[in-house]
């Protein structure tokens, strides 16, 4: 059994992803379709590489991310959401809501993003694209 601070439901949840990076790392991932580390290292907020490796490690110990040999090309490994990452869809979806509300988002350079904060069927389409791509193939 794990160390947590308390078994507090938003506890449990922030231990798991509350950390600076593991939102950005899975935003891209669902959004951006970023699948490899110098794809996830090339971000727009620059982390650096030896946190990413980090928090790449953190995301699959925590069943978030699934690391994966590319069958295409052998030596290249790449990272794929789960179920249990892409049920966190709603609560990412939301955090974009209220950063649009409340906050300066460009909305120019995520505009795919904030059409699905905005849009239940694409929310729903999108979800299910997520499925099939990384839980089906």
């Amino acid at each position: 059994m794990e160390n947590h601070r308390s078994f507090s439901p938003v506890n449990l949840t922030v231990e798991a992803i509350g950390d600076k990076w593991a939102l950005l790392i899975l935003r891209d991932v669902i959004f951006e379709n970023k699948q490899y580390f110098k794809e996830l290292l090339s971000s727009a907020e620059r982390v650096a590489s030896n946190i990413l490796s980090k928090r790449l490690l953190k995301l699959e110990a925590d069943g978030l991310l699934i690391k994966q040999i590319n069958p295409a090309k052998k030596y290249k490994t790449r990272y794929r959401l789960t179920q249990k990452s892409i049920d966190l869809l709603p609560l990412i979806v939301e955090s974009m809501a209220w950063s649009l509300k409340y906050e300066p988002v460009d909305t120019d350079r995520y505009r795919s993003a904030v059409q699905i904060a905005l849009n239940e069927d694409a929310r729903e389409e999108l979800r299910q694209q997520l499925i099939k791509d990384h839980l089906t193939s």
